[in-house]
C-alpha cells in the first residue's frame, strides 16, 4: 500500500503524536494513516525510539508509591477484555477507525449534508473535529478556505483540487492559505476521513447558512 501514496504526514505532526500532544481526533488520523502508510510508520517508530532514550536519560527519578504495582496488577485484572484482531481483508475502514465506528464501512450512521453528500461525525474529544466524509461520484464539495488545520485522507475512491489527485492512503493539509473545492472522481464515490481543529470558510451563502447545524 505505502508504495501508491503519494501524500504523507509531516514530520511535525509524526513528532507529536509519539511526543502525546496532538488532540484526539488528529491521533485517530495519524494512527489510521500509519495502518496503511509503511513509510510514515517507520519513521514514527524512529521519533518514539528518540523519546524513549531521552526518557532514559533524564537523571530525575520518581519515587513510587508502594501500593503501585498491586493497584496496577487490580487495573489490569479489572480491565475490558482484549478485543480479538479484525480481519480487515478488502475493508474500508482500517482498524482504528473500526474501533470508533464499530465496524466496517456499512455500519457508519451517515447524516446527508447536502447534493449527495454525507457526514458521520465521530465520538471524539477535545477542541478538534473529526468525521467521515461520502462523496458521489463527481460531486464537487462546495468551495472553501481554512481557519485553521484541516487533515482530509481518502479512504475509498479519490479526489482532485487545486492541489493535486489524492487517492487511498493520500493526506492533504490544508491551511488557512488553502481555498479549495474538492471533487470526487467520476470513476467512483470517495470516502474520506477529514480532521479539522476550527470551522471552514465556506464562500457561498448556502454552506454558510447551514454550517452551524452540519457542524463543519
Amino acid at each position: 500500500m505505502s508504495n501508491k501514496i503519494k501524500h504523507h504526514l509531516t514530520d511535525d505532526l509524526l513528532m507529536a503524536y509519539a511526543a502525546g500532544t496532538l488532540p484526539e481526533a488528529f491521533d485517530l488520523m495519524v494512527a489510521t494513516h500509519l495502518s496503511m502508510c509503511n513509510q510514515c510508520r517507520a519513521q514514527a517508530e524512529s521519533f518514539d525510539a528518540v523519546g524513549g532514550y531521552v526518557l532514559e536519560e533524564q537523571d530525575e527519578t520518581v519515587a513510587m508509591n508502594d501500593k503501585a504495582l498491586a493497584e496496577t496488577m487490580a487495573l489490569i485484572a479489572n480491565g475490558a477484555p482484549i478485543a480479538k484482531p479484525r480481519r480487515l481483508g478488502c475493508s474500508v475502514l482500517p482498524s482504528p477507525l473500526q474501533d470508533y465506528v464499530g465496524g466496517d464501512v456499512n455500519d457508519i450512521r451517515w447524516r446527508p449534508i447536502g447534493m449527495g453528500v454525507k457526514q458521520a461525525i465521530l465520538p471524539t474529544t477535545g477542541d478538534a473535529t473529526a468525521r467521515l466524509l461520502f462523496i458521489p461520484a463527481g460531486t464537487a464539495v462546495p468551495d472553501h478556505s481554512h481557519n485553521g488545520v484541516e487533515l482530509t485522507m481518502v479512504l475509498q475512491g479519490a479526489f482532485s483540487d487545486e492541489v493535486d489527485h489524492f487517492a487511498r492512503g493520500d493526506v492533504e493539509i490544508a491551511d488557512e492559505d488553502l481555498h479549495h473545492t474538492p471533487t470526487a472522481d467520476i470513476t467512483g464515490d470517495c470516502i474520506c476521513l477529514a480532521v479539522t481543529d476550527a470551522p471552514l470558510k465556506f464562500n457561498k451563502l448556502m454552506p454558510r447558512l447551514f454550517q452551524p447545524f452540519l457542524k463543519i
